[in-house]
């Protein structure tokens, strides 16, 4: 089955072709990072309205870069939230009407579901059942994932996502957006240990996290210290090491709790190298399998979207052309709470 995949929640429009939900035949993603720059974050109405732009030559692209025709295609998933909702319109209604004229079924996939997908385009996918961090702008959560369609929210953030914590920690030091990229770049010039944040534990039992505390401690810092621009590149490296601790340790620890020796980390953060490396290392320690997506795409793109979409459209579900999007982070169908 091949299927279009389009993703339009935030700032990336993306379209993708995808057959059988594994094999990606194309990934095409128009970023707005250079248009919001200079405002230091997304502005929702100029990213609706780049959207528009993007949308027609981007679909037309990853059809063309995947060697088919549009006759070929099978059906469309496109992502329905959460996002922006002006941003989500653009692709969902684009999707509706294009599935409409080609008389293809469409589905509407959830954002974290598609990023959790994400982690099976990798070369060596991860095994069920298994425990995946998903870590973004917008979003930090642990799922104890069991099929495609399955899965089970152990824990979420209280407050700031880990993306979120990393633009405005950047924004303090006057570094630039996107601040996971800058912040990541820099804190390998850094001392990680020279300064010590606070870890956000909440409770280690817990899956739960806070970042909020970590970036007010890092505004204290800056205010209490008159020469803080002189060691920049340790305050990043010392913020980065108290937000990578926690998640990894967490992610660890609810892979032994639920007896998983598979875990993953997907979202835009799970390109961070300090990250992927701790994990990576501490994950071998006791004896689990690491499983990453490829950089291209760890990000919003629309390749995860088309495969978390097929393995809803085998399973027979199908959207209406009276749905709508959605703008908050509720939980995809067939996800469960702990």
């Amino acid at each position: 089955m091949l299927v279009l995949g389009i993703e339009t929640s935030c700032d990336e429009t993306a379209s993708a072709v995808v057959e059988d939900g594994r094999r990606v035949l194309s990934s095409v993603v128009a970023s707005q990072v250079d248009v919001h720059h200079e405002y230091g974050g997304v502005v929702p109405e100029i990213a609706a309205r780049k959207h528009v732009e993007a949308i027609v030559p981007v679909v037309e692209s990853a059809v063309e870069k995947a060697g088919i025709t549009y006759s070929d295609l099978d059906a469309v998933a496109v992502t329905q939230g959460p996002g922006l909702v002006g941003a989500l319109l653009v692709g969902f209604s684009f999707a509706k009407a294009f599935s409409f004229g080609r008389g293809l079924p469409y589905v509407g996939v959830n954002h974290l579901e598609g990023h959790i997908t994400s982690a099976f385009l990798s070369d060596l996918p991860p095994s069920f059942p298994c425990v995946t961090l998903l870590v973004s702008g917008g979003h930090t959560g642990i799922y104890h994932v069991t099929s495609h369609t399955d899965m089970t929210l152990m824990g979420q953030t209280r407050d700031d996502a880990v993306g979120e914590a990393y633009d405005k920690v950047s924004k303090m030091l006057d570094l630039g957006y996107p601040g996971g990229r800058v912040i990541d770049d820099l804190a390998k010039t850094g001392d990680p240990f020279r300064i010590s944040f606070p870890r956000a534990w909440v409770d280690k039992q817990s899956y739960d996290f806070s970042l909020s505390g970590v970036k007010s401690a890092v505004r204290r810092y800056i205010a209490d210290h008159d020469d803080y621009l002189s060691h920049i590149p340790d305050i990043v490296a010392g913020f980065q090491e108290s937000v990578v601790d926690v998640l990894v340790y967490k992610l660890i620890h609810a892979a032994l709790e639920t007896g998983c020796r598979h875990i993953s980390i997907v979202g835009g953060v799970a390109a961070n190298s300090r990250l992927r490396n701790a994990a990576m290392e501490k994950g071998a320690k006791k004896g689990l399998t690491v499983h990453i997506p490829p950089m291209d795409l760890c990000g919003d793109n629309a390749a995860m979207i088309a495969a978390a979409g097929y393995h809803r459209l085998i399973r027979g579900e199908r959207n209406e052309l009276n749905d709508d999007v959605y703008s908050r982070a509720k939980s995809p169908a067939g996800m469960k709470h702990r």
